[in-house]
């Protein structure tokens, strides 16, 4: 008797809980009739939208030296070069850099210009994953803007996924009143030597720094694979903080190059040791850059240099030309409406993995062992 009294109570339990259900607190207890869940009550406000935080900007100047900042979250900033070096220009080295910042996407810099202290920002891999290849990159913009986002910025964690450090290079334009062919082609052979004298600090493998340049940042990265020993030269005195480092990349990426130092039918000395290339740009798009392109492929390729690669892409434009939709074309990493072009970076990957850059680090690359097998047979 008593058993069945308890089931039935504990019955009447269990249908009191499910057509009583309890009041959620997190809910308004009186609703507006009609209005959806999370749905705003009519005549009621949202509150404003914050302003964005964290936006990158130029530092502070006086009459010191400009202290680059960081355009990325945790870079390290280094300038080229001493105070009081006579590649600067005492009169304008204390002016601040000026960002151009993305219109549509808050804290983006597109470009930057007015560089009178060039640096290297450097971004460094974890350590369980770091290769100790590090990539300095040499941005475009018709030597006018230094295109930092989509050929700078956006590599950093493209590169990071591979195991591969990143160092942005802000090199001198001739905007600002500096020679291309000397200026910033010596900035950019001083960041490789920089890099290197601080590979052990930062974890680098000093056997696997090389440069990569978009157009004009590639007129940068063509020199410094073929003139290093004469910059070495010249910047090997005592008094020299570098002297004795190397200027020389262990391989370039020339991507849809300005002039190289082939153009209009130059022939320079090639050296012997000159790094592995690896050469991209679109065609017939493209004819100028793809024809500069080909003639520093085909130096190297009459010369035997071991491990130099070319991509020609049939369809591809230059960054900045125009569209027929009005806007223009944009570098770097972007999709270019989903074209073959659009996925170079990953044949670079390829040619890099090829070449034993993504190894661990400390074990020597196939590219070294190659340029050992090159030096020791006789010239062609």
């Amino acid at each position: 008797m008593s058993g069945q009294f308890i089931t039935v109570f504990c019955s009447a339990l269990l249908l009191s809980s499910v057509w009583v259900p309890a009041q959620d607190p997190a809910k308004p207890a009186n609703p507006t009739p009609g209005t959806p869940a999370g749905v705003p009550v009519p005549g009621a406000t949202l509150p404003p939208v914050p302003a964005p935080l964290g936006v990158p900007s130029p530092g502070p100047t006086n009459n010191l030296p400009y202290a680059p900042q960081p355009i990325l979250p945790g870079g390290v900033v280094v300038t080229l070069y001493p105070p009081g070096s006579p590649f600067l220009k005492p009169d304008r080295v204390h002016e601040a850099e000026q960002y151009n910042m993305n219109r549509a996407v808050p804290g983006r810099i597109s470009s930057i210009v007015n560089i009178h202290n060039p640096s290297i920002e450097v971004h460094t891999v974890d350590g369980s994953l770091n290769t100790g290849a590090t990539v300095i990159l040499a941005a475009g913009g018709g030597h006018n803007t230094l295109n930092v986002g989509t050929e700078g910025a956006d590599f950093v964690p493209y590169f990071f996924n591979y195991g591969v450090n990143t160092v942005l290079l802000r090199n001198r334009l001739r905007h600002d009143g500096y020679d291309p062919k000397t200026d910033a082609v010596n900035d950019a052979l001083q960041a490789i030597r920089l890099v290197r004298a601080h590979a052990k600090e930062w974890n680098i493998d000093p056997n696997r720094i090389g440069i990569m340049g978009f157009s004009a940042g590639a007129e940068l990265a063509a020199p410094a694979a073929m003139f290093f020993e004469d910059f070495d030269r010249k910047n090997g005195t005592p008094g020299d903080p570098l002297a004795g480092v190397s200027s020389r990349p262990d391989f370039v990426g020339i991507i849809y190059p300005g002039p190289t130092p082939f153009a209009r039918g130059a022939t320079p000395a090639i050296p012997r040791n000159v790094p592995p290339a690896f050469i991209l740009c679109a065609g017939s798009g493209d004819r100028v850059h793809a024809l500069w392109a080909t003639e520093y492929f085909s130096a190297m390729l009459q010369a035997g240099i071991p491990n130099v690669e070319m991509h020609i892409y049939g369809n591809g434009r230059h960054p900045g030309d125009p569209l027929p939709d009005g806007t223009r074309m944009t570098g770097g990493l972007t999709d270019r409406n989903g074209i073959p072009f659009g996925t170079w970076q990953d044949r670079y990957i390829d040619w890099f993995r090829d070449l034993g850059f993504l190894k661990k680090p400390g074990v020597e690359t196939k590219a070294a062992q190659d340029v050992k097998t090159f030096l020791s047979q006789p010239p062609r």
